[in-house]
């Protein structure tokens, strides 16, 4: 009598990691919305002077024009990569430190952005004051702005909302719970100290922010004071809100208070705004940086030391989320 083996049991099928229609939407919307501004760029490098008026003073200097915009290619391209690693299956296996830093630096230079040029907008429509100085010189024509900085708030809208999704799915655990439910040790001496370093060098460019939102002129060059007009006030505005958000957000996580407070609110604020004012903080230091000619164009010590005071705050709040998080994944 023969024996015939007992059918197989069919093998478990391997989980789909394949990205929702929705994701999918997004990784689209983000791509699309760089295409504009890469476009831009690569026209400029080639020499080009699509929307750069006459006597615009991008001309005035090619060369650190053409170096200036590959980089800014290469940001963008970045986003790109960024957008394709959040919506595919090697994006999950992705080392998690080396996701985290380009994801921050995004978050940190599209999110002022994204919140002060509608701001600026909204201020202008309500005043009429769309130029309230003296004229400025040609810098870029005006539809330049409204495509780029458009494609700008559609980029860091879908990027965004990819990256949370991705870390609900990869890392949800680690922002569970509320602020008093925390273990001690997600906040030890460690954390605590860069916390109140951060705080304490916030305190100069905070004033700085503060005086010249209020219209004071200290350390201002004449020629900014000139120029200044309903977009300084708001950007100024803009940059205070940021850093006192970091700084207390951050204070709020190392000392789990208070005890209501959702962790995971608490910590996507300290994460964007710290990106903001970091990341910023350190561009405009390295504009600042930049030769000029111009004796009328140079950046002032005080302004200097403002942006210089915005890159150590948001670097020193950041690495303190860094390792409350680290603390919080060993915990778990």
């Amino acid at each position: 009598m023969t024996q015939t083996a007992p059918p197989t049991a069919p093998a478990p099928a391997a989980p789909d990691h394949r990205p929702s229609p929705a994701r999918r939407a997004l990784r689209a919307l983000a791509i699309l919305a760089c295409l504009p501004y890469i476009s831009l760029k690569v026209v400029w490098v080639a020499g080009g002077e699509l929307g750069i008026p006459a006597g615009s003073a991008l001309l005035e200097r090619r060369e650190m024009m053409v170096i200036a915009n590959s980089v800014s290619v290469i940001a963008d391209v970045l986003v790109m990569v960024l957008a394709l690693l959040l919506t595919q299956a090697w994006g999950r296996r992705f080392p998690a430190w080396l996701l985290a830093l380009p994801m921050w630096a995004a978050t940190g230079l599209l999110t002022p952005i994204m919140t002060g040029y509608p701001a600026q907008l909204a201020v202008a429509l309500l005043t009429g004051d769309e130029q309230a100085a003296a004229p400025r010189e040609p810098f870029l024509d005006d539809w330049v702005f409204g495509v780029v900085y458009s494609g700008f708030i559609l980029q860091g809208l879908a990027l965004g909302t990819l990256f949370v999704l991705y870390a609900r799915d990869r890392w949800g655990g680690l922002w569970r719970g509320r602020l008093g439910e925390l273990s001690a040790r997600t906040s030890g001496p460690g954390a605590r100290a860069l916390a109140l370093a951060g705080a304490v060098a916030a305190l100069v460019p905070a004033v700085l922010h503060l005086l010249w939102a209020a219209g004071s002129t200290t350390g201002l060059s004449a020629r900014r004071i000139a120029e200044r007009d309903a977009d300084f006030y708001v950007l100024e505005a803009e940059r205070l809100g940021f850093l006192a958000l970091a700084v207390v957000l951050t204070l709020f996580l190392v000392l789990r208070r208070p005890a209501g407070l959702r962790v995971r609110t608490t910590l996507a604020l300290a994460w964007t705004a710290s990106a903001a004012v970091g990341c910023w903080g350190a561009y405009m230091s390295l504009v600042a940086l930049l030769p000029e000619p111009d004796p009328s164009k140079h950046v002032p010590g005080l302004v200097q030391l403002s942006y210089a005071g915005d890159m150590i705050t948001g670097f020193l709040l950041a690495a303190c989320v860094a390792l409350f998080l680290r603390r919080r994944s060993a915990g778990a």
